[in-house]
């Protein structure tokens, strides 16, 4: 056995949020790293962080600062080496890393759609007029707003368990989750169905799991390359191109796809105002090896489109 593979006695640490589906992807990047070593599971120990996004569940948040919430107090403990791996939903993840971190790991991804959630209305489509759905996504209540802009949109933040309480509860007729999510905590049959992408272009890096670490760790760096699903990171590499260029964060709602078809790439965008008056839409294909390239050149065409009084 190679003598720089964790063990239990110094066992790789591996740090995440405490939400249940954050767990389940520690807990898959830890499988996926003692299958292709043949370690056990007293080789990685799961580090859980409390992350300021998840300690303010009554304010959007766009109001409190933005997707870091999720990742600055993780990226902090990577930086100051209490963990060796960082473990984030991309959809989660600035486009930008703080300097000394990179992500160049990421598992392969799920279901990229969105998932429509009712305990009473059978689709998206049946959603009586004047119907209240709650979303914590400036993206998800832009694409509603300019689809039906006869509904009635609230805050509506938490893990999946929190959000289906408040369904119960009556907070709301509907909301929205990502099939990637509910597949992965075995709770698919929650939603009415997935909303194909047709009609709601999901998030940028939707389904997909990343593993960051210091760029200077060249010993974990070595693990994560044998795990590392390289169709995802091509064509996360597009969208978060795509994304950056559009200096994307929660006060844009932008959607964007990725698909490999062979050996081209099919980039879709899409760029709303955010009270889903009015959206920009456009496609582009290339070489795959190229999709960074086309996830700037497809943001600049949008933005050409979308003129200087797009966000008013």
């Amino acid at each position: 056995m190679r003598d720089d593979l964790p063990s239990p006695a110094r066992p790789l640490k591996i740090g995440t949020r405490g939400s249940p589906l954050a767990l389940w992807q520690a807990h898959e990047v830890r499988r996926c790293l003692g299958q292709a070593f043949g370690l056990t599971e007293a080789a990685f120990e799961i580090v859980v962080i409390k992350v300021m996004g998840d300690q303010i569940q009554d304010k959007a948040l766009r109001e409190i600062g933005g997707k870091g919430l999720f990742t600055r107090e993780i990226e902090e403990a990577l930086l100051d080496g209490g963990i060796d791996i960082a473990v984030h939903s991309m959809k989660d993840m600035p486009t930008v890393q703080p300097e000394g971190l990179v992500l160049d790991c990421y598992l392969p991804r799920e279901d990229v759609r969105d998932a429509f959630v009712s305990p009473t209305v059978p689709s998206l489509s049946a959603l009586p007029q004047g119907a209240v759905v709650g979303s914590s996504s400036l993206r998800r209540r832009a694409q509603l707003a300019l689809r039906r802009p006869d509904l009635k949109l609230v805050e509506f933040r938490g893990n999946v368990q929190t959000r289906m309480r408040k369904l119960e509860d009556g907070v709301a007729h509907a909301t929205f989750l990502a099939m990637a999510g509910l597949n992965r905590l075995g709770m698919a049959s929650v939603a009415r169905g997935p909303i194909d992408v047709e009609e709601m272009l999901p998030a940028v890096a939707q389904g997909a799991i990343g593993v960051e670490r210091r760029s200077s760790d060249a010993r974990v760096a070595g693990l994560l390359a044998a795990i590392h699903h390289g169709e995802t990171g091509l064509r996360l590499a597009a969208e978060r191109s795509f994304l950056a260029r559009l200096d994307g964060s929660c006060e844009t709602p932008i959607a964007g796809l990725a698909v490999i078809e062979g050996d081209a790439l099919w980039l879709r965008g899409e760029l709303l105002r955010p009270d889903g008056s009015a959206s920009v839409t456009g496609e582009l294909r290339g070489q795959v090896a190229d999709g960074a390239q086309l996830g700037r050149t497809l943001a600049d065409e949008l933005l050409g489109r979308a003129g200087p009084g797009f966000f008013g």
